[in-house]
């Protein structure tokens, strides 16, 4: 499809593609050196990051299982639309999962919130944010910091134009939702203070919009909200919305900063544990690994659209009723985020699903322990990791540390509270990814649209 918006942008994200597989090659190779030209935290981040992709890949594997789950901690390699297949189990996807019907619940106020952006940017900075609805910049993000991305920044826009952008999201998310993406942007402002150098990508402005299509009541659209720690896709087709991927991680998650008090992923780590904790002998040697937590065991984050992930843990059906009321109650806290009504049209895909959805657990589980799971049936994907630190260290003594107080530490890796950093150190609670994504090919909508295109056009 040919963007009669902006139509040098096809050439502009295979270049850009080529580039970030180019880096992605680099740091597998040869870690934090392979990127040093990067300079500061950007490079000690995707260093540590990423070159523990094979780590994860071994650590994450299924006991027994003959191949285990690709890599994917932050850096994959990105592919083309065209190419997309989305998240399997085996290569092979299941067909008639997802369906193009009314849901009931309006599109207006994100729709709305979206031309009012739109309208309220200049040419050029719609030249850099406008995408065809099919475009390769659906797929071309990184949860890393680094300001190699396209469209429009918060830290670039006029007073006026960065309020609409706000509404946007305030329209797309729940409350909930809203105040997660905001602390996470927040305390990626107290890192770059931490670091030293917020005059880059580590602050609370340095994210970016991109647009798919055009805002429309009846003609699919989307937008990406894409930065360190926090990516958002978010496809509108009528009334049905998928937002999946969305990415969302914190270092570190636990902090008071500015007189607020911060503590990111509460209950994200209380509804994985209370699940677990839920379980019996039998169901508990299903879902734990017997593998040991390493530093990074996220598998299906940026670049891995084509994972080929299989079932493992305890099988839905082996739950009685009360914990597959915690398996949905943990779901739910992740499909929360997106705005109220249309988590409960997702809530009910999912549930259909629920005999058909694993729960899988690497770790001890502890209040405080380090834990990496994963929830996974035909419709969803959901992995939770505590990761090693990377650039922040608690004081050992007082288990915390200030901005101001910390301003001259090192940006990069090093020994502290919670063991070395990178893929090799001890894993922490202070350093936290998640993602949610739709298997089977409904990532980014592309199934609906698929469908929208063969039967309304």
């Amino acid at each position: 499809m040919v963007n009669t918006t902006n139509g040098h942008k096809p050439r502009t994200q295979a270049a850009h593609r080529s580039r970030r597989w180019f880096m992605n090659k680099a740091l597998l190779a040869g870690g934090v050196s392979a990127v040093a030209v990067m300079g500061g935290y950007a490079a000690a981040t995707a260093g540590a990051e990423e070159t523990s992709a094979a780590d994860a890949t071994a650590s994450a594997t299924p006991s027994g299982s003959p191949s285990g789950p690709p890599a994917g901690g932050g850096f994959g390699q990105t592919i083309a639309y065209d190419d997309f297949v989305g998240v399997t189990t085996d290569g092979t996807v299941v067909d008639d999962l997802y369906a193009i019907h009314s849901t009931g619940v309006s599109t207006t106020p994100v729709i709305r919130a979206a031309k009012a952006f739109l309208d309220s940017l200049t040419d050029d900075q719609k030249s850099a944010t406008l995408f065809d609805v099919d475009a390769d910049q659906w797929l071309d993000w990184t949860n890393v910091d680094s300001n190699d991305r396209d469209g429009v920044a918060l830290r670039d826009l006029t007073e006026t134009q960065y309020a609409l952008g706000m509404k946007l999201l305030k329209a797309s998310l729940s409350a909930r939702g809203l105040t997660q993406a905001n602390s996470i942007r927040k305390l990626n402002q107290f890192l770059g203070e931490y670091s030293g150098d917020t005059s880059k990508a580590l602050n609370e402005d340095a994210y970016w919009f991109t647009l798919m299509g055009t805002p429309s009541a009846t003609d699919a659209w989307g937008f990406q909200f894409e930065g360190h720690h926090l990516v958002i896709n978010y496809f509108v087709l009528g009334d049905q919305v998928v937002m999946t991927p969305t990415f969302m991680g914190s270092e570190p998650t636990k902090i008071t900063y500015d007189g607020t008090d911060y503590h990111l992923f509460r209950e994200e780590t209380a509804a994985g544990l209370k699940l677990l904790r839920s379980l019996d002998e039998t169901q508990l040697a299903a879902a734990l690994s017997g593998d040991e937590k390493s530093g990074t065991n996220l598998i299906a984050g940026a670049g891995q659209d084509n994972a080929t992930i299989p079932y493992a843990g305890v099988k839905g059906s082996a739950l009685n009723h009360r914990q597959q009321q915690l398996l949905l109650d943990l779901v739910e806290v992740y499909v929360g985020y997106q705005d109220e009504g249309h988590a409960r049209v997702r809530m009910r895909e999912i549930e259909k699903h629920l005999d058909d959805t694993y729960f899988y657990w690497i770790g001890e589980y502890e209040d405080d322990s380090a834990f990496y799971y994963r929830v996974h049936s035909p419709v969803v994907l959901i992995e939770y990791d505590a990761e090693s630190p990377l650039a922040y260290h608690e004081d050992e003594e007082s288990g915390s540390a200030s901005a101001s107080a910390s301003a001259s530490a090192s940006a990069s890796p090093s020994p502290g509270a919670g063991g070395p950093g990178g893929p090799q150190g001890t894993p922490t609670q202070q350093h936290i990814h998640t993602i949610i994504r739709t298997p089977n090919g409904n990532d980014y909508g592309v199934d609906l649209l698929k469908l929208h295109l063969e039967t309304d056009h």
